[in-house]
C-alpha cells in the first residue's frame, strides 16, 4: 500500500495532507477511501470551522497511482468498482462536507488532484502549479461523474483542451477562466492558505454550512424555490442573534 492521507487539527481548522510524495502524492485506491472516512469524519465534528487540503513536498498531486492500474483497470467490473465507489467516494464525501474547504495547490495538480481541486471552495495557488488531466495518453477517457465534476467547475471550454488535447495549463490560465482565486508566489502559498482559512473560521460557522447546502442544492439543479420552506429557520439561533448584537454594538462577533 502507497500514499496515505493525513489529518491534523488546530485552532478550529483541520488540515489534510495528501501523501504519496515519491510519486507527488499521486492517489492510491487506499488513499482514496481515506479520503472519504476522513471528510465523513469532519462532517461530524462541531470544533472545526474550516479545512484546508494540500500535498506534502511542494506538490498537490499528480493524478492517480498508475502502479496499481493493472491489478483493476481491465476489467469493466473492476474499473467501475475503482471509479464509482473508490473514487467517486472520496470525491462525494468531500463535495458533502458543509465545512469551507481550501485548496492549498502548488506544483504538480494533474488528474485526480484536478478533480480533488474542484470539490474544494477556495482554490490558491503558486506561480509554478501546472493543471491538467493528459489521460488521454494513458488511452482511457475521464469517468462520466469525474468528468461532469471536471466540466462543472473548471468550464466545458477548458475541460475539452485538458482531455482532449491532453493539454497542461499554468495557474494564470487558470486564474483567467475563474477556476482559481489566487495566484501567489510559490513560496507565500502555504502561508495564505493558512491566512485564508483562519479568516473563515473567525465567521459564523452555522451560516457557512447553510450557505454550502444551499450552493450545493442549487449547483445540484434545485431551484431556490426548493430551499425556501427550511431557509429561515436560523432566524432565533445564537449565532444570528450575535451576529447582529455585535453589529449594532461596535463590536467584534463571538461566534
Amino acid at each position: 500500500m502507497s500514499g496515505h492521507v493525513r489529518l491534523h487539527l488546530e485552532d478550529a481548522i483541520a488540515r489534510v495532507t495528501l501523501s504519496n510524495p515519491s510519486k507527488f502524492n499521486a492517489m492510491s485506491r487506499a488513499m482514496w477511501r481515506e479520503l472519504r472516512q476522513v471528510f465523513t469524519d469532519l462532517q461530524q465534528r462541531g470544533d472545526v470551522r474550516a479545512v484546508v487540503v494540500a500535498g506534502e513536498g511542494g506538490h498537490f498531486c499528480a493524478g492517480g497511482d498508475i502502479a496499481e492500474y493493472t491489478d483493476f483497470r481491465f476489467h469493466p467490473d473492476g474499473l467501475r468498482d475503482f471509479h464509482e465507489n473508490d473514487v467517486w467516494g472520496g470525491l462525494s464525501a468531500l463535495l458533502a462536507c458543509d465545512l469551507p474547504v481550501v485548496a492549498q495547490i502548488e506544483g504538480n495538480c494533474m488528474g485526480a488532484g484536478v478533480e480533488i481541486a474542484c470539490c474544494c471552495d477556495i482554490r490558491l495557488a503558486g506561480q509554478g502549479a501546472r493543471f491538467g488531466a493528459p489521460i488521454a495518453k494513458l488511452g482511457f477517457p475521464m469517468a462520466p461523474r469525474e468528468a461532469e465534476l471536471v466540466a462543472r467547475e473548471v468550464g466545458l471550454a477548458t475541460a475539452r483542451q485538458m482531455l482532449l488535447e491532453a493539454a497542461v495549463l499554468d495557474a494564470q490560465t487558470l486564474l483567467s477562466r475563474g477556476f482559481l482565486h489566487s495566484v501567489l508566489h510559490d513560496a507565500d502559498v502555504p502561508a495564505e492558505t493558512q491566512q485564508r482559512a483562519l479568516r473563515i473560521a473567525r465567521l459564523a460557522p452555522q451560516a457557512a454550512r447553510l450557505n454550502k447546502q444551499a450552493l450545493r442544492a442549487l449547483a445540484g439543479g434545485q431551484g431556490a424555490e426548493a430551499l425556501v420552506p427550511t431557509a429561515y429557520d436560523y432566524a432565533d439561533s445564537a449565532e444570528h442573534r450575535e451576529g447582529i448584537a455585535a453589529f449594532l454594538a461596535k463590536r467584534p462577533p463571538n461566534f
